[in-house]
């Protein structure tokens, strides 16, 4: 069960990261945008290596690396 639900739960990150890039810069915290990105790097790599493989997880740890990394150039870029 939780092969299922684990990473239906999980893509309101990266779909919550997607819905923000409308949004201004300001509102983005660059260290909990990096964190995010770090986090998303480990439970990526957990669910490649856990035995069965959580392909659903890793897909969505692999989405949430991509929005978080385009948010952080949005913060990288509006930076003086």
């Amino acid at each position: 069960i939780t092969h299922f639900w684990g990473p239906v739960a999980n893509w309101g990150l990266p779909l919550a990261a997607f819905r923000d890039m409308r949004a201004s810069p300001d509102i983005i915290s660059g260290r909990m945008t990096t964190a995010l990105i770090f986090y998303s790097m480990a439970f990526m790599r957990f669910a490649y290596r856990v035995q069965p493989r959580n392909l659903l997880l890793m897909a969505c740890h692999g989405t949430n690396i991509v929005a978080q990394s385009m948010q952080a150039g949005r913060v990288l870029s509006k930076r003086p």
